[in-house]
């Protein structure tokens, strides 16, 4: 807890500070506490993560909410819970600027995505060291380099759904909206980094997206496995459109996928071709 203590006393600086977990509601419990970590060595007292908060904001370079817990309050945040959690946004506010002028930048999933951590890390570094522009977010704090397109359009089997080619069932290669899958109006790049080391992607794998960057995550997008509201009217107006494109494009597969007559082995050549004769009037 060393660094914890020496950064709240204004020891270690300059620091980022980078939260994993939803942000509870302290001033709705009747005793007790809901989350803190160390104790506070005046009081003997344990130190709760909106005190946390509350000590070490002020002074942060910038702060990173790492996954959607923190970002949104992700599965504790959901209806019903009792700790009134949110992300760290709603904690210290969307307008909240660090010391440095930036605001709270979010990388959500859930998990986050190593390497969108990772980068956004980077870039931040960079941009401390003057050697980037100030980092591009959306209007849900995230980096629009990583999450300014959906699942869908990265996706191995985005293809299906323009030729209107659905599964019904699992282990299908084709694609997955019908049984579940969120990918067209979730934004999210996984499908094009892949999970570890480029490999995997929810839909790539046969899983179906569930939308967990979003703020939304999880109560609008349950119940999850089933097709999400507008699929059926979206996959119906595909499937029209992609039966008649599949067809048109088994005529024009049909025709590219043979050799043209003229390649044979025969003792005359038949591609068209006329030798020129030079010197004749």
């Amino acid at each position: 807890m060393k660094f914890w203590f020496d950064a709240a006393a204004g020891k270690l600086d300059p620091f980022v500070l980078v939260l994993e977990g939803s942000v509870p509601n302290e001033k709705i419990k009747k005793e007790g506490y809901w989350a803190a970590m160390g104790t506070d060595p005046d009081t003997g007292q344990p130190i709760t993560t909106n005190e946390w908060i509350d000590r070490l904001a002020p002074k942060a370079l910038a702060i990173i909410a790492v996954g959607t817990c923190a970002t949104y309050g992700g599965i504790h945040a959901m209806e019903g819970n009792p700790t009134g959690a949110m992300g760290l946004a709603d904690y210290l506010g969307w307008n909240w600027r660090s010391k440095a002028g930036l605001p709270i930048v979010n990388v959500p999933g859930c998990p986050v995505q190593p390497d969108n951590m990772m980068e956004t890390v980077l870039y931040l570094l960079y941009q401390v060291a003057g050697l980037a522009p100030i980092i591009p977010l959306d209007d849900q704090l995230r980096p629009t380099w990583l999450f300014g397109k959906t699942v869908h359009e990265g996706c191995d089997r985005a293809g299906y759904y323009e030729q209107g080619d659905f599964a019904h069932e699992y282990g299908s290669p084709k694609c997955l909206v019908k049984i579940g899958c969120w990918g067209p109006v979730v934004n999210c790049n996984v499908t094009k980094r892949g999970w570890m080391e480029g490999i995997g992607g929810c839909p790539n794998v046969g899983g179906i997206c569930i939308g967990c960057t979003m703020p939304g995550f999880p109560d609008k997008f349950m119940p999850f496995m089933d097709a999400p509201p507008g699929a059926a009217v979206s996959s119906a107006a595909s499937g029209i459109y992609g039966g008649v494109i599949r067809f048109l494009r088994s005529i024009t597969n049909a025709t590219v996928n043979k050799e043209p007559k003229w390649r044979h082995s025969r003792a005359t050549l038949t591609t068209g071709y006329e030798p020129r004769h030079y010197g004749q009037s």
